[in-house]
């Protein structure tokens, strides 16, 4: 019989094995920086703490300067670089600003040391928080940590207007990665991206968030997803079209977007209700929760929109700015909106007491 004849070697995909050892080597490398960045944090917090427990501030400030300076000298000396007096004293501001370890130790998965330098200048700690659990949450790199703080997205949420215990609540519902509508909306929205100046219609502004969608998005917050333009619901014998359309996954909720270039008027709700009710029945999936509206105004009184108790409707009210005003300006703006929405929960308290 004649012998077998041998069977060629398989050609091997040499594009293919090079991508998968390239994926492998990658994927090492970023682990090993994932720990390394998350040790070097989790010293930091330590040295501080050690520095911080000697009491080294306050009455013995003169003294503790004296030991730092000393401290900053010898830790250079036998390790080199990042030991300077301005970054030991920034460690004791981080021990004495995260002094829970188990939460360091979370947020250090995801946060390195340049992460936490742009936080600790943060004074209010409910802002600072929140920003260091959205961080987490949404991975944010050390720039966009940055212009987060710069375009004050902390005081632009509904959660800044809520009573301090419910704002502490609701952090803590961030770190079990529970995400509520409150620190999922923004008032106002940023969206000079768009490019839009002088005179333009609903359409120019629904076409231009749709051209700069990634912008958009970035703004509005991870989780959200786009699903439609114009969304057509068709009820009885009128069709009807919704602006825009998104999904948001932390909320697993759709949410309707009408945009309006006037103010803010009541009659917009009966028009997002009709949107929501149809959406409920004909678009929500199993597991998803109701949809919410979110309508985007040039304007809005504060006064009408609370006395509509739109949270009931899960309808919101924001307004969008176009072209960014002074940082003073907004930021008086929003401080004044908060201590305007806290005012306000304030009177509400007794009655509802009352009521009980």
């Amino acid at each position: 019989m004649p012998a077998p004849e041998a069977k060629a070697p398989a050609v091997i995909d040499e594009a293919a094995l090079l991508g998968d050892l390239r994926t492998l080597v990658q994927a090492a490398r970023q682990r090993i920086a994932t720990v390394a960045y998350s040790t070097q944090t989790l010293l930091c917090w330590h040295l501080g703490r050690r520095l911080s427990n000697e009491h080294l501030q306050g009455g013995r400030a003169a003294y503790g300067k004296q030991i730092l300076v000393t401290v900053s000298r010898e830790l250079t000396a036998d390790y080199g670089r990042g030991f300077s007096y301005a970054e030991i004293a920034r460690m004791i501001q981080f021990a004495q600003s995260f002094p829970d370890e188990t939460i360091v130790v979370t947020l250090s998965q995801q946060l390195s040391w340049s992460h936490f330098h742009a936080l600790l200048p943060i004074k209010d700690p409910l802002a600072r928080d929140f920003y260091a659990e959205m961080c987490r949450i949404e991975r944010w790199d050390v720039r966009t940590l940055r212009q987060k703080i710069g375009g004050m997205l902390y005081q632009r949420t509904a959660l800044s207007k809520k009573p301090e215990t419910v704002i502490s609540a609701e952090i803590g519902k961030l770190r079990d990665g529970q995400m509520s509508p409150d620190t999922v909306f923004r008032d106002p929205y940023l969206l000079d991206l768009l490019g839009l100046k002088g005179a333009y219609s609903e359409r120019d502004l629904e076409s231009a968030i749709l051209r700069e969608i990634e912008g958009v998005l970035l703004e509005l917050g991870a989780g959200f997803s786009f699903v439609a333009r114009q969304k057509r619901m068709s009820v009885g014998k009128d069709d009807f079209y919704l602006d825009l359309l998104f999904f948001h996954r932390h909320l697993r909720r759709l949410i309707a977007v009408e945009l309006k270039l006037e103010s803010f008027q009541p009659a917009h709700v009966g028009q997002m209700e009709l949107y929501l009710r149809w959406l409920d029945k004909h678009e929500r999936a199993p597991g998803e929760e109701s949809p919410i509206g979110l309508i985007l105004c040039a304007s809005a009184d504060a006064e009408q929109v609370e006395l509509l108790q739109l949270d009931a409707k899960s309808i919101r009210v924001s307004e969008y700015l176009t072209a960014l005003p002074p940082l003073p300006l907004l930021r008086a703006r929003l401080h004044q909106a908060i201590e305007h929405a806290r005012e306000q929960a304030a009177r509400r308290l007794p009655n509802a007491e009352d009521d009980e």
